[in-house]
């Protein structure tokens, strides 16, 4: 690997992560059709680390004050005094809306390898892009909702991460889905965009704790660590103001602009799947 390609690559995984287009979908379709060569385990679970850091850094303040309302709700649930009788912080709710939204994902871990192989079939990737598509074009004709973390209930958790879990499909937009669900069930849309992304936090980092084994085990140049610090660098920026995007044009309801774009790469992949079949008879 060069330091172009691990720049390349920190890149793709910047902006896909966050822009509602499929970061494994968009892989999938740059390694079939131009020949980009597969990574190893490490440098992919290091890009997934890189997308952390950019919430992380992002959502701070928002992060620190459910850290913090979370050992008050410790000491709140142990120490009688402490105990509030009004509605709990709106923090400390979103906290548990955040876990209940993750518990899908356990669903999918006896599937998880089954679900990964349909990355190996680029025509069915663009599909599945092709959805992703239909879902951005329809969450901008959703009506406005007006819940927060106040207000949404664990059903709306539940129900946003179980598009969350569906969004395991290669070439399914993880944070297209999440935000599409938010609105469907009357989220507001700033919310909507900020719980996706707070919600990803656990979702990323229990996928790269079950793939950090077999990505040591794994034979690494040592030489190459240089390359893969800087796809990580390029992939956190990136994700930062990926983010910052899609948070702007979610408030101005243009999140469905990048439906287009999804039906053309998926569209276009599938054409450019069938005459590479036709030339190859």
């Amino acid at each position: 690997m060069s330091y172009l390609m691990a720049a390349v690559l920190g890149i793709i995984q910047g902006v896909a992560e966050f822009l509602p287009i499929s970061s494994s979908g968009h892989l999938t379709l740059f390694q079939h059709f131009f020949g980009m060569p597969e990574t190893d385990n490490l440098f992919n679970v290091l890009l997934h680390f890189a997308t952390l850091i950019a919430v992380f850094v992002y959502y701070w303040s928002d992060i620190w004050e459910m850290i913090t309302e979370f050992f008050l709700g410790i000491r709140a649930l142990f120490v009688p005094q402490y105990r509030s009788q009004g509605e709990p912080p709106a923090a400390r709710r979103l906290i548990l809306l955040i876990i209940v939204a993750t518990l899908p994902l356990f669903l999918v871990l006896p599937i998880k390898d089954y679900v990964e192989q349909i990355g190996n079939y680029p025509a069915a990737v663009s599909c599945i892009l092709l959805l992703t598509g239909a879902v951005l074009f329809l969450s901008d004709r959703m009506a406005h909702g007006h819940k927060t973390a106040r207000s949404a209930t664990l059903k709306d958790a539940l129900l946003i991460g179980v598009a969350q879990s569906v969004a395991t499909l290669p070439g399914l937009s993880r944070s297209g889905s999440t935000i599409a669900a938010g609105m469907a069930c009357g989220l507001d849309r700033k919310f909507a965009v900020r719980f996706s992304f707070l919600m990803s936090l656990p979702a990323v980092l229990g996928a790269n704790v079950l793939e950090i084994k077999d990505a040591l085990a794994s034979n690494f140049p040592i030489e190459e660590l240089p390359m893969y610090l800087v796809g990580v660098a390029v992939s956190a920026v990136v994700g930062y103001f990926a983010i910052r995007l899609v948070k702007s044009l979610s408030d101005k309801g243009k999140f469905g602009k990048f439906a287009y774009y999804c039906w053309a790469v998926g569209l276009g992949s599938l054409v450019a799947g069938i005459v590479k079949m036709m030339l190859l008879k």
